[in-house]
């Protein structure tokens, strides 16, 4: 009997471990073909996107990554170096080879640190505790991305934010063989720098200045234009008319009024640059478009004896944060700001010859000026900053038109004359982002779309209305007076029946 129950137990622990024995086996033959990793991240963003996964598809030669990074690095930067083998993991597994990385420690090698900085990746100093004591500390955090005889160099990884997208860039740079060349519109008379969206469109096209007083060049991809506030001259408007024609794409940032802060001043402008957009079912309204969700100014207001600059919310400075959710070009987008923008309309006559598709709404708290265009910032002196009784007006939109020959052209609308220069859009990450969506959305390579939006790290509260706000904070003092009152009846309860078995014990 005893030896039977022996037995039983030999059988109870070798038949479950031959069994796990096998799975284990059979799952790592599998792994070796097969890559997988569980991410649970927000954003999934420890797993390549389909965006990068199509990039590394491209990849037909042998690609080497080769990483400097010192060991012994401050919390923030250690977790970047752990992030970093953890993608580049990604990489390699869906390159099917193609790709390989290793990564290098100074410690183990004197030499290493001039094998980086020929590369050109330069050391740099950081402040480190070492043994209770702050010391200043020579690292190398960065990168070298090789392929055939070219070569991509990340000096310093400082940050995981949107790294994905840079090595994705990198690699797509380095395989591509002919970047599309974008047109940057050079007209007479116009103000304003955009050199800002230039720079950032730099890493990924070959940026060219376009005078349309000639005949726009065949290999342009497509044509970035800021607003006008006159009409073009006949040669300007016919090379950018001949140029739609043959299948052109436009991103034009216009608004119908033009304005001046600084002297109070607003006119409605009069140009032909509202005909070439028509054929494309694309109408400007003549005014000017407010939202409770808005940048501020810096406005003088007296403070007894001081008269101070005082930052105040000025609905002329639309902040959006409504997108079409259906279209890849906003898709992941969270805001844009705004400036002095107009509505944008669809010609109810052009709508079954385009194929229109807004992208950017104001807020349920909107509105808008006409005729008589009041730009003070003060709400006191400008009744038209507090009236929101409209919402989901147009502020961007994009149309497609077919003509005749089956020629097709494309043409994206910001109603924000300033929306490319320096001095206004030009300066927000987020209008870059949708920038560059616009140009790829527009060419037709849409790979690092996806990517772009994925990276955006600002998370901006929902705005909610003042009755919901006063909902709330009746409910929180309410909710605080009913648990601090109950709390204490509790007690008092809990104090009384102590009181009672004391009694019953001791008389």
């Amino acid at each position: 009997m005893v030896r039977l129950k022996n037995i039983d137990y030999k059988k109870s622990v070798l038949i479950p471990g031959v069994i796990l024995f096998l799975i284990l086996f059979l799952l790592n033959g599998i792994s070796r073909n097969k890559f997988f990793r569980l991410d649970l991240t927000d954003n999934d963003m420890y797993s390549l996107s389909t965006s990068s996964e199509s990039v590394v598809e491209q990849v037909d030669d042998l690609l080497t990554m080769k990483v400097y990074f010192s060991d012994d690095l401050p919390g923030e930067y250690a977790n970047n170096r752990r992030y970093l083998q953890d993608i580049l993991e990604e990489y390699a597994a869906f390159s099917n080879g193609n790709i390989r990385f290793e990564f290098f420690r100074p410690e183990d090698d004197q030499n290493i640190e001039q094998e980086a900085q020929k590369a050109g990746i330069m050391p740099v100093q950081m402040q480190v505790v070492e043994n209770d004591k702050l010391e200043i500390k020579r690292v190398l955090m960065g990168m070298v991305i090789l392929y055939e005889d070219k070569k991509e160099v990340f000096p310093v990884i400082q940050t995981t934010t949107g790294l994905e997208y840079e090595i994705t860039t990198r690699i797509k740079k380095l395989v591509e063989t002919n970047k599309p060349i974008v047109g940057i519109a050079q007209l007479e008379g116009q103000d304003g720098q955009s050199q800002n969206i230039q720079n950032v469109l730099r890493e990924r096209y070959n940026v060219r200045s376009v005078g349309l007083t000639d005949e726009v060049p065949s290999d342009i991809s497509v044509i970035l234009m800021s607003g006008i506030a006159d009409s073009l001259t006949s040669d300007e408007n016919a090379n950018l008319k001949g140029y739609l024609n043959r299948g052109g794409n436009l991103f034009l940032a216009q608004n119908r009024v033009k304005t001046n802060l600084q002297f109070q001043q607003a006119v409605v402008i009069q140009s032909d640059i509202f005909s070439l957009i028509e054929p494309f079912g694309l109408n400007i309204s003549e005014n000017l478009v407010t939202d409770r969700i808005c940048g501020r100014v810096s406005v003088q207001q007296q403070m007894g004896p001081i008269r101070m600059n005082v930052p105040m919310e000025y609905p002329l400075l639309p902040i959006v944060r409504k997108f079409n959710t259906d279209e890849a070009i906003v898709a992941g987008l969270e805001q844009i700001q705004l400036v002095f923008a107009s509505e944008i309309q669809l010609d109810s006559a052009k709508a079954d010859q385009v194929n229109f598709a807004p992208l950017l709404f104001t807020s349920e708290q909107s509105g808008e000026m006409r005729g008589n265009f009041n730009l003070s910032p003060d709400p006191q002196q400008n009744p038209f900053l507090r009236l929101f009784n409209q919402s989901g007006k147009i502020l961007g939109a994009r149309s497609e038109r077919v003509d005749e020959n089956g020629i097709v052209s494309q043409v994206v609308l910001v109603s924000d004359s300033d929306f490319l220069l320096d001095q206004g859009g030009g300066m927000s990450r987020e209008n870059h982002i949708f920038v560059m969506n616009s140009v790829d959305y527009l060419i037709g390579d849409r790979d690092l779309i996806a990517l772009r939006s994925r990276e955006i790290t600002s998370r901006p509260l929902e705005e909610i209305s003042d009755a919901a706000k006063k909902s709330w904070k009746w409910v929180n003092i309410t909710l605080t007076s009913l648990l601090i009152v109950g709390f204490g009846l509790i007690r008092m309860r809990r104090q009384k029946s102590r009181s009672n078995v004391l009694e019953e014990l001791y008389g």
